[in-house]
């Protein structure tokens, strides 16, 4: 089990890009911008969220397309994709057209199950087929057959001037290996893991053996590794909410407290029919933050992170933030920047 001599691998971070309605290009440039400094930084990878008809990125692949143009360096990753809103065939193509535009960065995190609020957009999204949908694994398993590169079709060849591929074109050779799962349960801890995909574990989980996040956490780690051909070897990030104040004003120091602490309720025991658990938000010094975290029994089992930025803040918070985390925590960490 890692303790603090013991550095962290990998770290990255993870924004969920809101922009104004009535003026989205400036929200999505922001997002571009911060992934840039986070390549200037030395991070290791940028990761962003999905929202469909919310003011946040509905389609991050084409948000990643675009910063792939502008960074070379850092890897790119979806957190995540909900596969129910996507057909497995289309976006196999275009998961694969970025990962060969970025030099093989992509790094596409997804989930499976309905759609959210599926009874008020059924009908706009699948209008002829709602009933007949699949939203279980098995839409994952789709996906990462055609990433794989196993045939869509028994058709391939010449017909006419065309030539015809029976699978999923281009073909990224380790995009397959770079396939990660968000999962909150030991159900899709143990599917991930037996399907050799990665796994993403986020600040909220199902309270299903347990009432306390950390232990619960723990436990759907060593469920995906014990699933996992490489076993414990197999790549797993944890995100978390992470807000260091080193650098911050007085102001922003007194702004990440109180949306911490409105946030806080929700952290003492599981909410609602599914009995999510969510994790506290991680705000102080870099000194406090790491101190916490090393108290953290998940996070020493993960050697790679990918922290998430707060919802709602202003751009200049996230730059404090992120250097912070860069020059502050990171280094706490054991981990060096990247070059």
């Amino acid at each position: 089990m890692p303790l603090p001599s013991d550095p962290l691998r990998k770290l990255g971070f993870l924004t969920i890009g809101l922009f104004d309605g009535d003026s989205p290009g400036q929200g999505h440039e922001s997002t571009l911008e911060i992934i840039g400094l986070g390549e200037r930084l030395g991070f290791d990878s940028a990761w962003v969220r999905h929202r469909h008809l919310q003011y946040g990125i509905s389609s991050p692949v084409a948000v990643l397309a675009a910063a792939s143009q502008r960074t070379s360096r850092i890897e790119l990753g979806t957190a995540v994709i909900p596969l129910g809103w996507e057909n497995p065939l289309r976006l196999a193509e275009d998961l694969a057209t970025v990962d060969i535009l970025s030099g093989g960065r992509l790094n596409p995190g997804l989930s499976v199950g309905p759609p959210m609020h599926y009874d008020e957009v059924r009908d706009a999204l699948y209008p002829d087929t709602a009933e007949a949908e699949d939203f279980t694994y098995d839409r994952m398993r789709r996906l990462l057959d055609f990433v794989r590169g196993k045939p869509a079709t028994d058709f391939s060849g010449v017909k006419g001037f065309e030539v015809f591929s029976d699978r999923v074109q281009p073909h990224s050779p380790g995009l397959g290996r770079r396939l990660w799962y968000g999962g909150g349960s030991l159900r899709s801890a143990r599917w991930a893991g037996e399907h050799g995909m990665n796994f993403l574990t986020s600040s909220v989980v199902k309270a299903e053996e347990s009432e306390d996040f950390a232990e619960i956490q723990l436990s759907h780690i060593r469920a995906f590794r014990g699933s996992h051909p490489d076993g414990a070897r197999a790549r797993v990030s944890q995100g978390l909410v992470v807000i260091p104040t080193d650098s911050a004003t007085p102001e922003q120091r007194a702004k990440y407290e109180e949306y911490a602490l409105k946030r806080t309720p929700r952290t003492a025991t599981p909410q609602g029919p599914a009995r999510m658990m969510f994790a506290p938000d991680l705000v102080g010094t870099s000194e406090e933050i790491a101190e916490r975290l090393y108290a953290h029994a998940a996070f020493r089992e993960v050697d790679e992170v990918a922290f998430a930025l707060p919802f709602t803040f202003d751009h200049d918070d996230y730059v404090q933030i992120l250097t912070d985390i860069a020059t502050g925590l990171g280094p706490r960490l054991g981990w060096q920047a990247a070059h």
